[in-house]
């Protein structure tokens, strides 16, 4: 693991710290081959310490995972204010801000969304990751509602919507948005082509 210097444990609370060491270790290395063994060597606790929280790295990367969407869904939040002129703004707001989370975490961005980070098995997971899209669920429930969304069912406005920031994330965390092949200001042109497909013309 290079880039990043261990990170002896001394007192205090040993999940979280384990958490943290793990988090800066994706940040890092922007992937999760990491082993517990290694995570606990960081810390500077013996290799057997996170078997008292964590009963395998699953389990610790389902908690990283979590901590992602808890902090996407901050973030999300944030972006958006009530002094916006319109759902549309705020709708383009809380979608760059999702984008942008995954431009400064690839890392956990990924993981996020990976095999490993199976919702199916873990509720604390599962909840936040809904939490977390019951914002955009929400925002949709409120252009219908102003007249700014057309009138269709939800689930079709949001697979639209996160089919579109979904991927424009993942694009954007593999530098694959080139300026000569989708322009200078790919995301606000991406963003409103899809606005202009959900918005009411009436």
């Amino acid at each position: 693991m290079s880039g990043i210097k261990d990170r002896p444990y001394h007192h205090g609370d040993l999940r979280h710290a384990l958490i943290d060491t793990a988090l800066a270790m994706l940040a890092v290395d922007q992937n999760w081959t990491f082993t517990l063994r290694e995570v606990a060597r960081r810390t500077g606790v013996s290799h057997a310490a996170p078997y008292k929280h964590f009963r395998d790295r699953e389990m610790l990367l389902r908690e990283l995972a979590s901590i992602g969407f808890v902090r996407l869904g901050e973030t999300m939040t944030e972006a958006m204010s009530p002094a916006m002129p319109s759902t549309r703004a705020q709708f383009v707001a809380a979608a760059q801000a999702c984008i942008g989370f995954a431009y400064q975490n690839p890392g956990l961005y990924r993981l996020m969304f990976s095999s490993d980070a199976d919702k199916t098995t873990d509720p604390q997971l599962h909840d936040a990751a809904m939490s977390t899209f019951g914002i955009l669920l929400g925002l949709l429930e409120r252009g219908q509602r102003d007249g700014s969304f057309r009138p269709v069912a939800i689930s079709a406005l949001a697979a639209a919507s996160w089919a579109q920031v979904h991927g424009l994330a993942m694009l954007a965390i593999s530098h694959q948005l080139l300026e000569e092949k989708v322009g200078s200001a790919p995301v606000p042109a991406a963003l409103d082509m899809l606005l202009d497909g959900m918005c009411r013309t009436d």
